[in-house]
């Protein structure tokens, strides 16, 4: 039976193989599907016809809008993805118009996504690497850029690589863009990590309660700390407090946002579970990036999106990023009528955060001290993307069974499966640290090479080890970062990804000793003895 769509870039896909029926695991149709893909092609024949040309804002714009949307939970409507492929027709007019230089088909025939996803399998997987990277990239350039913050070579990469995407290349041509993704992520999680540490200022460490006090109150999850302070700034002196959710957590830790005293703590665990936590809850959830689950009807008419999230028959803030509609929904609602005590997947009723590299960095010393003596024999990475499928109670059960003498550092969603434990403390530094949202596997990296620094030795040779979960492509681009790096022994699960083929998978592990999460007690013997 002919397949009605095709799609493999999540970590959860049907039978680990590809989603192939009328929807995807994640939910989408296979119209949407269909849609992105379309959306994809007309991105990568605007690249082409882009070649030696210089790339405009607006066409810079719509690379990166088109990019962020395609990534797994964040569109689930045909017409939102109907207008965004409207929009790359019309930048690519632009270039053709007044072209005589060739029959211009680069420019008027939109590029076929069936040629990759039919292609030879190595190609195949190395221009998904490519592509799942760019668009994972794409978040983070798109949050950067939201703050007023841009870097050219960062813009100017995304239309090297989609070209690349839609030229006949091979093994030989096609394995140097991959690690150049990695590269570029690497300058543009710095410029995020700029973006928001001079806009928000530099965080500190903060606990976060897990209470939810009664009266009307607002739910936000996502990544956009710009949308947070907006809509901070518009609930003052209303009576409604706010609460992060899933990556919007590590907001509390910046002082510009957490001098908001109706920022009041975190509402549930991680995307998977909204459809249960979110089950009847009296207050509005704002949707600024993924992961968006298709929602259930107990809460469907208070849910609200901004930016390139969009589903069908959902309130949409626009650019003018009025929440007027929230605010009144939440009043409408009126939240508990008691105190509500929430608690995170291990029953813990508090979080701390703000662990990123200015922290951590600032107690160098102590960190190093306690190296040399011994109090601390080794730091594990655990975290990444969270997800729903079986196993990954690995990254928890890890985490309790770590040396009590080693540190752990934790970020993104991931962490959601343990960050709620009180793992204690070695010389007055905590045991777990959280780093913050995805994009700041910046923190880690800053921190791994600053200790190599210290320590006058290369990362690989650190008492440091990565336990990395992934789910959607901002893993991967970060994946593509480490690996240009050079950092080896990486564990990575609770799958690898489906669109990584053996042979392309040998040459991680010739390269890099790249390989899977087995059972907690292997992995830490493992990692322990290298």
């Amino acid at each position: 039976m002919e397949n009605q769509m095709f799609c493999f870039q999540c970590e959860q896909t049907a039978g680990c193989t590809g989603c192939t029926a009328s929807k995807g695991v994640c939910g989408k149709t296979s119209e949407v599907a269909k849609l992105q893909d379309e959306l994809t092609g007309a991105l990568i024949s605007l690249a082409k016809a882009n070649i030696s040309k210089p790339i405009a804002p607006s066409a810079s714009k719509v690379m990166l809008e088109g990019l962020f949307t395609t990534i797994t939970n964040v569109n689930f409507n045909e017409e939102t993805l109907a207008i965004l492929i409207d929009k790359v027709h019309k930048e690519k007019a632009k270039l053709s118009s007044n072209c005589s230089c060739c029959d211009c088909q680069c420019q008027s025939v939109d590029y076929n996504m069936q040629k990759i996803w039919q292609a030879n399998v190595d190609v195949r997987s190395l221009k998904s690497l490519i592509l799942f990277g760019l668009r994972g990239m794409a978040a983070y350039a798109y949050h950067a850029e939201v703050l007023g913050y841009k870097n050219q070579k960062i813009l100017d990469f995304f239309f090297k690589a989609m070209y690349a995407i839609g030229e006949d290349w091979g093994q030989t041509e096609l394995l140097p863009i991959v690690l150049e993704v990695g590269e570029v992520n690497l300058i543009c999680m710095e410029l995020l990590d700029k973006a928001n540490t001079e806009t928000y200022g530099t965080p500190v460490p903060t606990k976060v309660p897990l209470k939810i006090e009664k009266g009307p109150f607002i739910i936000i999850t996502g990544h956009d700390l710009y949308d947070l302070k907006q809509l901070l700034e518009q609930t003052k002196g209303k009576g409604i407090n706010v609460y992060t959710h899933g990556e919007m957590l590590p907001a509390h830790a910046y002082p510009e946002l957490k001098k908001y005293p109706q920022l009041k703590g975190n509402f549930g665990t991680a995307w998977q579970n909204q459809r249960k936590e979110f089950d009847n809850v009296p207050a509005p959830i704002v949707f600024t990036t993924n992961c968006l689950m298709p929602p259930k009807e107990s809460y469907f008419d208070r849910v609200f999106s901004t930016e390139v999230v969009s589903y069908p028959e959902i309130v949409h803030i626009g650019d003018d990023k009025d929440f007027s509609q929230v605010i009144e929904k939440s009043l409408e609602l009126g939240g508990y009528k008691e105190d509500t005590q929430l608690t995170g997947i291990n029953g813990g009723k508090e979080l701390t955060v703000g662990f990123g590299h200015g922290t951590v960095l600032s107690v160098a010393d102590k960190v190093v001290d306690a190296v040399k003596k011994g109090d601390i024999s080794h730091f594990f990475l655990v975290g990444g993307c969270d997800g729903a499928k079986v196993g990954r109670n690995h990254y928890t059960e890890f985490v309790k069974k770590s040396p009590k003498d080693s540190i752990i550092l934790t970020l993104a969603c991931g962490k959601f499966r343990f960050n709620d434990l009180d793992l204690g403390e070695i010389g007055g530094l905590p045991r777990m640290m959280d780093m913050g949202q995805c994009n700041d596997a910046y923190s880690a990296i800053v921190v791994a090479l600053e200790l190599a620094k210290a320590f006058d030795c290369g990362v690989n040779e650190l008492p440091l080890s990565m336990v990395i979960s992934w789910y959607e492509q901002k893993a991967v681009c970060i994946l593509l970062t480490l690996l240009h790096l050079g950092i080896k022994n990486i564990l990575l699960g609770p799958t690898l990804p489906a669109f990584i083929s053996p042979n392309v998978l040998d040459i991680l592990v010739k390269n890099y000793n790249i390989g899977p999460i087995t059972n907690p007690d292997d992995d830490l013997k493992k990692l322990l003895s290298k």
